[in-house]
C-alpha cells in the first residue's frame, strides 16, 4: 500500500480523497487543510494543518490546491522526501515549473508528476498519441461547454469578488469564449473587477464576458468536457482523421487522475515528469504481467 496524503479539501480535494479511498493500493494517511477539524462523512480520516502533524509520513502527496500555490507547496514536500502529484494548469508556466521541481526532486531522491489533471494531463497524453499516429498535421483542442476550475479559482481571488463561476464555451478550432459570472462584495466596482479578470493570464488570450449575478450558487454545474481532433499524415497518406471526446465531472476526473499519478510518482526515478513522460502502465494498480495480458 502506498501511503498517500491529500493537501487541500475543496472540490478537487474531496474528489481526490474519494479516489484514494477507492484505490486498492493507496492508503489515505490523512488530509492537510488550514482549518483543521474533521471531515463530514469521513470520521476515521486524520486531518492536520501540516503534513508533519499527520499520524504517518506519506510516501506521496496529492496537491489539490490552486495552481498558483502548487510550485511552493511541491518544493516543500519534495524537500521532505515526499513524492508529489498535482494538476497545475497554467500551460505557459509548465516548462519553468518542471525545471524547478526536477532539480529539487532529484536532490531529495523522489519524483514529482506535474500537471496531472485532465488538461494538461490526460489530454496531453492523447495529443501525443495522435501526433505519433499522424506526425504531420494539426490538432485542435476544444473545451466545454463547462466549468473551468482554474479560471474560476483565479476570479475568486480577485479583490471584490465574493463568488464566481467561469464557463468555457468552445468556438471551434481551439478557440474559446469565457463566460464569467461574478457575485460581488458590497461596494465592489464591476469595472475594476472586469479589468482585473481580463488582465489575468488565465483570460488574456480569450474572448471574455463578465456578467454580475446575485447568486453564483444558483448557476453552479461542475460538468465539463473536451473534443480533441487531428487531421494529418501517416507516412505519406493524407487525410488521416482522429477524434477523442469526453463529458466529465470536472473535480472527480481531476482527483482521480492525481490519485493515479501519485501511484505513478512512487514508481519513477527521482525527477519531475509530465503525463506524456509517464508510462501509462505505471498509473494503474496491479502487476505488470497481468496488466499487459489484460490491456494489450
Amino acid at each position: 500500500m502506498i501511503k498517500t496524503a491529500v493537501i487541500g479539501y475543496g472540490n478537487v480535494g474531496k474528489a481526490a480523497v474519494e479516489a484514494v479511498l477507492a484505490s486498492p493500493d493507496l492508503s489515505l494517511v490523512g488530509v492537510v487543510r488550514h482549518s483543521g477539524g474533521g471531515l463530514s462523512g469521513l470520521p476515521g480520516v486524520a486531518v492536520a494543518d501540516s503534513v508533519e502533524n499527520l499520524p504517518q509520513k506519506p510516501q506521496a502527496a496529492i496537491l489539490a490546491l490552486p495552481s498558483r500555490m502548487v510550485p511552493e507547496a511541491a518544493v516543500k514536500l519534495l524537500r521532505k522526501g515526499i513524492a508529489t502529484a498535482d494538476s497545475f494548469d497554467i500551460h505557459g508556466d509548465i516548462p519553468q515549473v518542471r525545471a524547478r521541481l526536477d532539480r529539487v526532486a532529484k536532490e531529495n531522491g523522489v519524483a514529482a508528476i506535474l500537471s496531472a489533471g485532465w488538461d494538461p494531463g490526460l489530454d496531453s497524453a492523447v495529443r501525443a498519441l495522435l501526433e505519433a499516429s499522424a506526425p504531420r498535421g494539426i490538432t485542435y483542442t476544444d473545451f466545454g461547454p463547462g466549468m473551468s476550475m482554474g479560471h474560476t479559482v483565479a476570479v475568486k481571488a480577485i479583490t471584490g469578488v465574493k463568488d464566481a463561476l467561469s464557463l468555457t464555451v468552445p468556438l471551434g478550432t481551439g478557440l474559446h469564449r469565457r463566460m464569467v459570472y461574478v457575485e460581488l462584495l458590497p461596494g465592489a466596482e464591476l469595472g475594476r473587477v472586469e479589468e482585473a479578470i481580463r488582465a489575468d493570464p488565465y483570460f488574456i488570450h480569450d474572448e471574455t464576458h463578465v456578467i454580475p449575478v446575485e447568486r453564483v450558487a444558483d448557476l453552479m454545474d461542475r460538468g465539463h468536457g473536451v473534443h480533441l481532433s487531428r487531421k494529418g499524415v501517416s507516412g505519406q497518406r493524407d487525410s488521416q482523421r482522429f477524434s477523442f471526446d469526453m463529458a466529465i465531472d470536472n473535480p472527480a476526473l481531476t482527483g482521480q487522475l492525481m490519485a493515479s499519478a501519485a501511484r505513478g510518482a512512487v514508481r519513477q526515478q527521482p525527477g519531475c515528469y509530465t503525463m506524456i513522460e509517464i508510462p501509462p502502465i505505471d498509473l494503474l494498480p496491479g502487476g505488470r504481467e497481468d496488466l499487459v495480458r489484460r490491456l494489450v
